[in-house]
């Protein structure tokens, strides 16, 4: 037997060795699913299979690489001949060579997503259409989504139901848009990222006899990583290649359907699930790596714990042989400010007691607007951090843009705020007229500000320059009229800030918007806690102005994070960025209720998903494991008060340590019902609808509207009393009988219409 076949447990030998016909190998978190994946191509090449005829699709150019370079270990360099990488950096190989057939020249362009975005507004400019209402991004989302169900422009403007949702979202052309855009690319020999994958499809869909049966020969043993994040086309496509008569039908697909977590970017966990219906007359055979060789007894047995409550899985048993390790830290707190004290405060705990180094820790939210607490807080501590997957909260765009605002507001002689805010929103003051302010500052030696109404420009600019230089003055006079929270909201809604970011419902544009939210919750949380300042032995209340608020993040911000070549610094990300990764010491926060679950989740009687993210958060953890909630939290400027996740209840106290809020005040658990105790197991409220659901029949979410009475299987009756947001984002304010006020999205609702 070779020496690499002997490093494997007994089910990961065998998922490497049966090599012949369907496999599906279900690998739980920690448990060799990568060394099973390469050891299985590398034992095909032993085998004497042409490199060639192996295609690896994975979801990143890094898994790709490493699959490569752990097979060359093993046989050398043949493994740099396999077909290994994504989708999409193989389809449009693929595509280079076969482009002609479809109409696009075989040196086709990519559209970034800022090409996209660029076409899309010139379009929506061409027609003549409110670029606030067809939104760009939304527009591209909803061009995304077609495509990624294989919905092409003429089914598109045929599909009654779409169209529909289009007409209630007030962007009725949107049909129209799609063909004109599809139209242009095409022109112009281009394909965006979601191209890569629909023109495949096409292509394979229009040439069965030459170009799809040419790559069913070549490629004859398929490998797909991580198959519980495939979307409804990538399947389609794998089964293109596949699935045809005399096929032998050699796939192996490795995934958990437990870590499907990608729901919102097109995901369907159904592939996984229904993969054994699949093949099972093809002789599926399935394997279950269910040995984790990450995590200590109390953290699996959590997981194994979470995930029980999902209806839709695969039934496995994770298991441990690193010993019970340490049981699972719950810390409640009073406030969000306190929750990131109280982390800091466990993590030099750690740090002091376990020797651990600031790289074996990791605190995990489940939105990027949770990093600004934690980053302020390991600033006060001098503590080294990186954020992860994205840039430090006050770095985001959005944020920076608030805060060149707020800076004019104190100082309109700030020339770099000045330069970011003056066109933004976008109010007719373009590169030209802002060219001519700066020359003018320049030749007469004054600050930008004082020239903004004397430049020689046209009338429109003119009118523009002057409605901003009152809107200005109108800021600097509120900060010294309101506290730093008030004049925060007032300048947001007044720049036309507010109104932008609303309007964009793409999932980076909902991002945007809690980057703002936070940032302002920050703002009240500093108004509304008082700091005594003592200079020679006089205590002095600190001032709540914006001034002082915008000294305070300065000082925060200047700590310099980077120091050289040291890579010792503690890592903040949100739970999607986790996937994949481990730590010896785990934080996740925010476990309360509308936030982990989200909101989102909660109102669409739909929190499997989450769940799942949940526990891919926690699977992370190799030895410690900390669980954080605060009772209270800011939310728009506004004190929200929380009930703990139920995700917190659905783990044994078995595997719970006491926690404590401080050395003498002992902490009880507190159950969503409010009762001081320990964690129950999570049993959601009943309401009494008497309702028949064989006879129940769900309306379609696009024809709901205000003023509606509607029936929910769970809540009862109720009446629309309000619908925000648009197609896919659309939500409805529903007051019901027993129930009361909810928020539902209404694409995962099923509500029928009374009248």
């Amino acid at each position: 037997m070779s020496k690499y076949l002997q490093s494997l447990n007994e089910v990961q030998r065998q998922a490497v060795i049966n090599s012949q016909g369907p496999v599906m190998v279900i690998a739980g978190p920690g448990s060799g699913k990568t060394r099973v994946l390469t050891y299985r191509i590398a034992y095909l090449l032993e085998q004497g299979i042409p490199p060639h005829e192996i295609l690896a699709l994975t979801f990143t150019n890094k898994s790709a690489r490493e699959m490569k370079e752990r097979i060359a270990k093993v046989v050398g360099n043949v493994a740099n001949r396999v077909w290994a990488g994504t989708f999409h950096s193989l389809f449009a190989r693929v595509l280079r060579i076969e482009a002609e057939k479809i109409g696009f020249p075989s040196d086709f362009t990519i559209y970034d997503t800022t090409d996209s975005k660029s076409l899309l507004t010139t379009i929506i400019k061409g027609m003549n259409l409110d670029g606030k209402v067809y939104n760009v991004g939304g527009v591209r989302a909803r061009i995304s989504s077609a495509k990624s169900n294989i919905i092409p422009p003429k089914l598109y403007a045929e599909n009654e139901e779409l169209r529909t949702e289009d007409r209630h979202s007030k962007r009725p052309y949107l049909y129209k848009i799609y063909a004109e855009y599809v139209r242009r690319c095409k022109k112009a020999g281009a394909m965006d990222f979601d191209d890569l994958l629909y023109q495949l499809f096409i292509l394979f869909y229009k040439n069965p006899d030459n170009v799809l049966e040419k790559y069913r020969s070549r490629f004859k043993y398929l490998l797909v990583d991580e198959f519980q994040d495939t979307n409804y086309l990538q399947y389609a496509i794998i089964k293109k290649l596949v699935n045809f008569e005399g096929s032998p039908r050699n796939i192996c697909v490795v995934g958990d359907d437990a870590q499907s977590i990608y729901g919102f970017r097109g995901a369907t966990i159904e592939n996984i699930l229904n993969f054994e219906t699949d093949y099972k007359k093809f002789g599926l055979q399935t394997f279950k790596l269910e040995q984790n060789y990450r995590s200590t007894y109390h953290i699996v047995q959590a997981a194994n714990e979470i995930i029980t409550f999902n209806k839709n899985q695969i039934k496995k048993d994770i298991w441990s042989d690193k010993g019970k390790g340490h049981k699972i830290k719950i810390i409640k707190t009073m406030t969000d400010t306190d929750e990131g004290k109280r982390i800091v405060d466990q993590i030099r705990e750690q740090k002091n007691r376990y020797h651990l180094q600031n790289s074996d820790i990791a605190i995990l939210y489940r939105t990027n607007a949770q990093s600004r607490i934690f980053e302020e807080a390991l600033n006060r501590q001098r503590i080294k951090y990186k954020v992860y997957g994205g840039m430090s909260f006050y770095e985001r765009k959005e944020v920076k843009d608030l805060i060149a605002y707020l800076r004019m507001s104190v100082n309109p002689n700030d020339e770099e705020a000045l330069k970011r805010v003056i066109n933004f929103p976008k109010r007719g003051i373009g590169n030209t007229t802002q060219q001519k302010i700066i020359e003018l500052a320049i030749n007469t030696d004054r600050p930008l500000w004082e020239c903004i109404t004397e430049v020689n420009v046209g009338p429109r600019a003119k009118n523009a320059l002057t409605e901003f230089k009152q809107m200005i003055q109108v800021f600097i006079q509120k900060q010294k009229e309101l506290d730093a929270a008030q004049v925060t909201d007032l300048i947001l809604r007044q720049s036309g800030m507010l109104k932008l970011l609303k309007g964009d419902l793409s999932i980076e544009g909902m991002s945007r918007m809690e980057n703002i939210e936070a940032l302002l919750n920050g703002i009240k949380d500093f108004v509304d806690t008082d700091v005594v300042l003592e200079e020679e032995n006089v205590e002095e209340i600190e001032n709540k102005s914006l001034a002082q608020y915008l000294q305070n993040i300065a000082l925060l911000t200047d700590f310099d994070q980077d120091d050289g070549d040291d890579n010792n610094y503690i890592t903040l990300m949100s739970t999607h960025s986790a996937k994949g990764l481990e730590f010896p010491s785990i934080f996740l926060v925010g476990l309360e209720e509308n936030l982990f679950p989200s909101y989102m989740a909660l109102q669409s009687d739909d929190v499997e998903e989450e769940r799942r993210l949940f526990y891919v958060a926690i699977t992370r953890a190799e030895q410690f494991l900390t669980l954080s909630f605060a009772n209270s939290r800011y939310k728009f400027g506004d004190i929200r008060y929380n009930n703990p996740s139920r995700f917190l209840e659905e783990i044994s106290e078995l595997h719970l340590e006491k926690s404590y809020t401080s050395k003498s005040e002992k902490v009880n658990t507190v159950s969503r019902s409010g009762v001081s105790g320990n964690f129950k197991k999570a049993v959601p409220k009943t309401y009494t609808t008497n309702i028949d659901p064989s006879s129940f029949a769900p309306s379609p979410p696009a024809s709901i509207q205000a003023g509606h009475k509607v029936l929910h299987l769970r809540f009862g009756e109720g009446k629309v009393l309000r619908v925000d947001g648009a197609n896919d984002n659309r939500l409805a304010t529903i007051f019901f009988q027993e129930a009361g006020e909810k928020r539902i999205a209404l694409r995962f609702a099923k509500l029928q219409i009374l009248k």
